[in-house]
């Protein structure tokens, strides 16, 4: 018979060994990240005074998201399950998990959601830059690998990935679509991949784009301070109610009152 002391120690050290494990695929897949990203930016470098005509699109497989995605969740619960053991260390491991992956989630969901709201204030300021860039007789890729580089953030990290892509013989349609997921820049995208596609001159859409864009975001900005208008004056009207049924409402009820106890 094997005891319940050797049962847990058992269960103990399997847990600790799984989540060590864990750690370690984890550390292994954000160091060859970084080696992707760092041979991306080289790429980028050696790429921009001489295009590719042949080549791949360089993607991310979806097997290290997945791995970020869950790995922290797994080991936070076999960290619960090995400190604890037994169906009390399975309980609090489910829970545990349970709640490291809802603030993985919710972590994440806000994170995209800043990254979006960045992405809308640039996309004005870009389509300009690259309706200006297209003026001066530059093709869609250079000008989107210029104001890449120019702009930054979120919107010239696309706009540098997408030239990136082109120059190594990417297909067009698939280089402009990551354009597009971009909130708001569809319509900027399609002008681009048909002015790469056709060749026809596409700076007085980009300008129209850009001008869409600028009028969206300043319908956006007055609808914000709308919301914020009508957020502030509630918690104001709330104040300013105890003063005046101090002021205004109860000395005319006392008067009315004090009247008809006086008739009374």
């Amino acid at each position: 018979m094997v005891s319940g002391e050797v049962v847990h120690r058992l269960g103990a050290v399997t847990g600790t060994v799984l989540c060590l494990a864990l750690v370690a695929v984890v550390a292994s897949v954000l160091v060859g990240e970084r080696r992707e990203r760092a041979l991306r930016r080289r790429l980028t470098q050696l790429l921009r005074s001489e295009p590719c005509s042949e080549g791949r699109p360089v993607r991310a497989p979806a097997r290290r998201a997945a791995i970020r995605r869950w790995a922290p969740v797994v080991s936070a619960a076999c960290l619960a399950y090995g400190l604890v053991g037994g169906a009390a260390g399975l309980a609090l491991g489910v829970m545990v998990g349970l709640g490291v992956w809802r603030w993985w989630r919710r972590r994440a969901d806000s994170a995209d959601a800043g990254s979006d709201e960045e992405a809308r204030r640039q996309l004005p300021l870009a389509a300009d830059l690259l309706a200006a860039c297209i003026a001066a007789g530059a093709g869609p890729a250079a000008a989107a690998a210029a104001v890449g580089e120019s702009v930054g953030g979120p919107v010239g990290e696309r706009l540098s990935g997408v030239a990136t892509e082109l120059r190594l013989g990417g297909e067009p349609g698939q280089c402009w679509g990551r354009l597009a997921s971009i909130p708001d820049a569809v319509p900027l995208a399609r002008c681009l991949q048909r002015a790469w596609s056709s060749g026809a001159p596409a700076a007085e859409q980009v300008a129209r784009v850009a001008s869409d864009c600028r009028e969206r975001a300043a319908r956006a900005a007055l609808t914000r301070a709308h919301r914020a208008a009508v957020t502030v004056t509630a918690p104001v009207g709330l104040c300013f109610l105890p003063a005046f049924l101090a002021l205004g409402v109860a000395p005319v009820v006392i008067g009315l009152a004090g009247e008809i106890l006086r008739g009374v």
